[in-house]
């Protein structure tokens, strides 16, 4: 499966004060996947050409196109135009408020505001998210550890990707998915994690924490959010709004709660 997602490319190595020297590179792929719901394509995305059936899934959910994955009747994946289509037919009443409120996206990331028609379709109203759930922090530091020893293997052979990962309560890896857009990483990990039927856990992003991310979460019914590097402001903000937990900076023997701290073992 990796070998889809990466091609081998001849290039030439600068060091400074030693020779130029000529080698093959590993490139992550990057290719465009169209979403269509019931005939209508709804938005193109350059993504990496793995996992595209949870993206699709994940995607859907993310976005609020559906609110449960059943509502999904098929999906299929087509190659098209150097890239791939993956066609889905919706349930009659997620089709019909598809159609009322259809936005034409096309973003390089998938970031979900391309193409929104104004600024009140940018926040969506999100229900609060009930507080259920507790995490240990201080297993991120064995997260950590273990995902770049095992687990992010398209970045670690390319150093061009993103990873998502769904956590159980204790800090157990259960999933991990990657893609050269930060918000498409989550898309397919909220996308496994519907299929898995997951319920308790908390999502660890290797980005920043943007207010996409977190409305993207909330909207999927994750309590917890984890981010390798920093939250915007409007994140917090949304976090707040939903009753989120979001913390930040998280690394080996540290981390920055901005909102929600009663969720979290510290």
């Amino acid at each position: 499966m990796l070998s889809s997602s990466t091609s081998l490319k001849d290039v030439w190595q600068f060091r400074l004060n030693e020779s130029v020297e000529t080698k093959q590179d590993t490139l992550a792929s990057e290719v465009p996947i169209a979403l269509v719901y019931n005939g209508i394509s709804h938005t193109v995305m350059m993504c990496s050409p793995l996992h595209l059936e949870d993206f699709a899934l994940g995607f859907s959910l993310a976005e609020g196109i559906i609110t449960r994955p059943d509502e999904i009747y098929s999906m299929e994946v087509i190659p098209a135009c150097q890239g791939f289509e993956v066609r889905m037919d919706l349930s009659s009443r997620r089709n019909y408020l598809l159609k009322e409120h259809r936005r034409t996206l096309a973003g390089r990331t998938g970031c979900g505001i391309c193409g929104t028609e104004n600024l009140q379709q940018v926040v969506r109203e999100v229900a609060r998210l009930p507080t259920s759930q507790r995490f240990p922090l201080a297993s991120i530091e064995r997260v950590l550890k273990d995902m770049l020893r095992n687990n992010q293997i398209l970045g670690s052979t390319t150093g061009a990707t993103h990873a998502a990962l769904w956590l159980d309560s204790n800090g157990r890896i259960l999933a991990i998915r990657e893609d050269i857009g930060r918000h498409v990483a989550l898309d397919k990990l909220l996308g496994a994690r519907a299929k898995e039927g997951w319920k308790d856990g908390v999502v660890l992003v290797t980005s920043r924490a943007s207010f996409e991310m977190v409305q993207k979460a909330a909207t999927a019914g994750v309590e917890i959010l984890l981010a390798v590097s920093a939250a915007t402001t409007m994140a917090v903000e949304l976090a707040e709004q939903y009753n989120l937990s979001l913390a930040g900076f998280c690394r080996p023997g540290r981390a920055t709660v901005y909102s929600g701290i009663e969720r979290f073992d510290c």
